[in-house]
């Protein structure tokens, strides 16, 4: 079993909220970590899965059952199959606010899940579980991680092959079966094509027209679909950073996908050395540079990228814990080189600091203020961060 990082917070945030919420995509490990909460709990717990038709039946009275189970932690997966559920959470929580009453996992965010995000406001904190990180599965692993994913079935799936077969039935049930469920009306195979449309424009900048053109939908509906993707956490829309800088900005986000597995298999990429002869190479390799830094940053930590219409550009702008600018580039190369287009943007953000995350295993300087680092040591990179300079 692999050790996930977000456990600790978990455990701690159980000590000071009424209720906790963790979200993730299916099969990201959302139930594993549950049974680890209960194992590290000092209080007793009961666990309930709205997917199981006994479990739900217990639940067709909430308010008479839950006040049954009072004292318990009582844990709630799959929460968003039953939104009418949330008032009577809010209602018994107003009436008792002692901490750590409910820990709620759910496969969607709490906007896509009617009555979630008003219902609970001021009462609950979320956490994110996203697939795994180079911190979790070892620096070793990274290449493999980098071709399967981070979901953990895929990730340690007996043979490349095995993995691929994981993947394809995690996009047709989540096609089939998930988008359903949430009450979303849309054709499976229009999905599926929008997704895969996605994955051939994995780290480029959103444009609707364009796709709404090819799939014969209008741009809101291509819209529609893509915050669909967003709000199941598949999808990342990196915003640009916007200033006061008098620079004419591009103002659309950048898509990326998050899994880099399930973006390959979307792309029918199932081997390393398919993979390696792949035209969207660099563009897979940007995408998990980037989620993997996204990943391992604290929870409301600010990303974005900028770009200017006269070609200045950067892949990632974060700040440090002085509220200084760093510039964070991703190459696929074994001897990155810093272009224009890194420099202007560097000079227009007034960036103290920056790094070229590369595929290469050393860390050297490539110009003042300007490091070369391994992708394998991107948590040194989120951990220099909070590093007052």
């Amino acid at each position: 079993m692999i050790d996930r990082k977000i456990l600790q917070d978990i455990m701690d945030s159980l000590q000071h909220f009424p209720v906790v919420g963790l979200l993730g995509p299916r099969q990201v490990g959302k139930t594993t970590l549950a049974r680890m909460v209960r194992e590290k709990s000092e209080r007793s717990s009961l666990y309930l899965d709205l997917e199981l038709p006994s479990d739900a039946n217990k639940l067709r009275d909430p308010e008479l059952y839950l006040r049954s189970v009072a004292g318990q932690l009582v844990i709630i997966d799959e929460v968003q199959r039953m939104p009418d559920l949330f008032p009577v959470l809010r209602a018994l929580v107003d009436q008792d606010r002692s901490a750590g009453r409910f820990l709620l996992l759910g496969s969607a965010s709490p906007d896509l899940i009617r009555n979630a995000s008003e219902s609970l406001a001021g009462r609950i904190i979320y956490h994110e579980l996203s697939p795994l990180t180079v911190a979790e599965t070892g620096t070793e692993h990274l290449s493999r991680l980098w071709l399967r994913g981070g979901f953990p079935l895929s990730f340690l799936a007996k043979s490349d092959a095995a993995s691929v077969r994981w993947r394809e039935a995690f996009i047709r049930t989540y096609l089939e079966m998930d988008i359903p469920r949430l009450g979303v009306r849309i054709p499976s195979p229009q999905l599926h094509r929008f997704w895969t449309m996605l994955a051939h424009m994995n780290a480029q900048l959103w444009n609707a027209s364009h796709i709404a053109g090819s799939l014969g939908i209008s741009p809101p509906t291509a819209k529609r679909y893509l915050d669909i993707l967003q709000e199941t956490f598949l999808v990342r829309q990196l915003l640009p950073f916007s200033t006061n800088i008098k620079k004419r900005l591009v103002k659309s986000p950048k898509i990326y996908l998050r899994d880099t597995g399930l973006c390959h298999t979307l792309l029918g990429v199932g081997t390393a050395e398919h993979l390696a002869g792949m035209p969207l190479l660099g563009a897979s390799w940007e995408s998990f540079c980037v989620e993997q830094i996204a990943r391992q940053l604290p929870a409301g930590q600010p990303l974005w990228f900028y770009r200017t219409a006269a070609g200045a550009e950067v892949d990632l702008v974060l700040p440090d814990i002085n509220n200084k600018l760093v510039a964070v580039e991703v190459k696929y190369s074994s001897a990155p080189k810093i272009g224009r287009s890194f420099w202007n943007a560097f000079a227009d953000l007034s960036c103290k600091r920056g790094f070229v995350v590369y595929p290469g295993a050393d860390t050297y300087p490539l110009a003042e203020n300007v490091q070369a680092l391994p992708a394998a040591l991107i948590g040194e990179l989120v951990r220099s961060l909070s590093v007052t300079q």
